[in-house]
């Protein structure tokens, strides 16, 4: 390979002696191709196949994935049949379930700052040694901890204040206190989120799954003897009693997985770490932090803006009624439940590649960490990044299309009938559903592609959410604030917000994607600036 420099722009021009790729998944150059005689379009198919070729290994596309769906589908069935035990309790109750997943919103800002950062950070395994990407690990699950630890403590202390925006009147006074037990998931979800994200971006996607599934049993186990319509005798189930089970699971799971985590690595990297670097510590420390700065702030920006705008809307829903209220939190439950757990996993585990492909094409042009170098990358270049992407994208299809239309035709209304246990808002949620079904496949698709942005240029995922958020939820939020709205005409709006805002998302992130691409081409685009420790 030989760097040709002028001003501020690097061009790689590939020759016949470009090193050999360093992990299994960096195929060759289209050079070394030709120097075989081979048709470049072949060795794109050879790669294509060595990419998906069916493996149970974490540190593979298809092996990885298949432990990112189980680790998404425990919880996902977790959330479906705690709201069917405690509409089993008392149906009325069923919505103040949903401000466990209102807190999670708020965790949520958290959770997307550093965490999300991972991948461009952690997932670096080319320019970073596996000493340093233990010691940011560490660093992150310590500070993650913190920030729930001080969240936690703020939602108890405004227990009523969030009730009162988060629930419906009629059951408002009731729900004081399961927001109070619910408020110290804060602490389990940010210690849960640093170490999901890190240990992905390690290729250790069995951490996450020894959480989920952990969690899953424990809590199954609980809630079967204690909750369910099976619960032992002189038990008297409660929704309280039931979010005192789901934090104290939550919080086992977390620090379960963390444990497993310590143990793996202290055994499984002992010698390579101390092959690298002999003396060196893996505590936290304050400079590992300030690698994470930049982009958590970032993440942080983008994903404060985007569930500010979703609590605005979800008050404006919650003054509905409770019937309309339960409905949205079925629909959720429909939403972000098992249909789009393949969404999740292939996202999580797109991620985690093109954070790996990312740092071996900063490597491969001969730049460090803090370099400002602006390369003039190949196609090859470009699709050796993105091409985890664009299988994502075709899984997500080829899975999310069938089965929106399942959903819509044969399953929501009995589906949101059975977790609600009225038929009321059964009607309501099917109606939702079917309205902006459509939509999910845009955001399946949306979510892979921004997969590109997300590891690569945390400014640029950030300016794509911006314009999502600026110029079509933020004028469609301000109309639903100022029209009279009641439960006969506001999903009219909403839907042209939620759906709207998914279709609207695709078209940006298309442009950006392209834009980022385009830029790398004509050597514009940065590669630099990611401080290492």
């Amino acid at each position: 390979m030989v760097l040709q420099k002028d001003d501020n722009n690097v061009h790689v021009r590939e020759g016949p002696q470009q090193s050999a790729a360093e992990e299994h998944y960096e195929l060759e150059s289209p050079a070394d191709a030709d120097d075989r005689d081979e048709p470049v379009d072949e060795s794109w198919k050879k790669q294509v196949l060595s990419d998906l070729n069916p493996s149970i290994h974490r540190n593979t596309y298809t092996g990885a994935l298949l432990f990112n769906i189980c680790s998404f589908i425990l919880p996902a069935l977790y959330s479906t049949l705690s709201k069917l035990w405690v509409a089993n309790i008392d149906a009325s109750m069923v919505v103040t379930t949903d401000s466990y997943t209102y807190i999670g919103v708020v965790v949520e800002v958290i959770n997307e700052g550093l965490p999300r950062a991972a991948w461009l950070i952690i997932g670096d395994q080319s320019s970073r040694s596996l000493r340093s990407r233990l010691q940011l690990t560490h660093t992150l699950i310590l500070v993650q901890s913190l920030f729930g630890l001080v969240l936690s403590i703020a939602f108890v202390a405004g227990a009523s204040t969030f009730a009162k925006g988060f629930v419906p009147v009629e059951v408002r006074a009731a729900s004081v206190t399961y927001v109070r037990i619910a408020a110290f998931s804060s602490f389990s979800s940010a210690v849960e989120y640093a170490v999901n994200a890190s240990t992905r971006a390690l290729d250790k996607p069995d951490v996450p799954l020894i959480i989920s599934s952990t969690k899953f049993a424990i809590n199954i186990i609980l809630d079967l003897i204690i909750i369910s319509k099976f619960h032992v005798g002189g038990v008297t189930p409660t929704v309280n009693m039931q979010a005192s089970i789901q934090l104290a699971c939550n919080l086992s799971s977390a620090f379960a997985g963390l444990m497993y985590f310590i143990y793996t690595t202290s055994i499984s990297s002992k010698a390579a770490v101390r092959a690298e670097l002999p003396t060196g510590t893996l505590y936290p420390s304050w400079r590992a932090l300030i690698v994470w700065g930049k982009p958590g702030c970032i993440f942080f920006a983008e994903s404060a803006v985007r569930n500010a705008l979703y609590l605005w809307l979800v008050h404006g829903i919650v003054s509905m009624g409770s019937d309309y209220a339960t409905a949205w939190g079925v629909f959720t439950t429909i939403r972000w439940g098992l249909v789009m757990v393949p969404v999740q996993a292939l996202e999580a585990t797109t991620l985690t590649f093109i954070g790996h492909s990312w740092g071996q094409f900063r490597k491969s042009i001969g730049i460090t960490s803090d370099d400002a170098a602006r390369p003039r990358a190949t196609y090859r270049q470009i699709w050796n990044i993105v091409r985890w992407a664009a299988y994502s994208v075709t899984t997500a299809l080829i899975v999310e299309v069938p089965l929106c239309l399942l959903m819509s035709f044969f399953g929501t209304r009995p589906f949101a009938r059975y977790i609600s246990g009225s038929d009321t808002v059964a009607k309501i949620a099917a109606h939702m559903w079917r309205t902006i079904d459509w939509c999910y496949i845009f955001y399946a698709t949306s979510t892979q592609l921004a997969t590109v942005l997300l590891a690569t240029r945390p400014i640029w995922y950030l300016y794509q959410s911006l314009a999502t958020n600026i110029i079509w939820v933020l004028p469609w939020a301000i109309v639903c604030q100022t029209a009279q709205l009641n439960p006969n005409n506001a999903w009219t709006y909403n839907s042209l917000v939620f759906g709207g805002s998914l279709v609207f998302s695709l078209f940006v992130i298309l442009i950006g994607d392209g834009r980022w691409g385009l830029r790398l081409m004509q050597g514009k685009g940065k590669v630099g600036h990611v401080r290492t420790t």
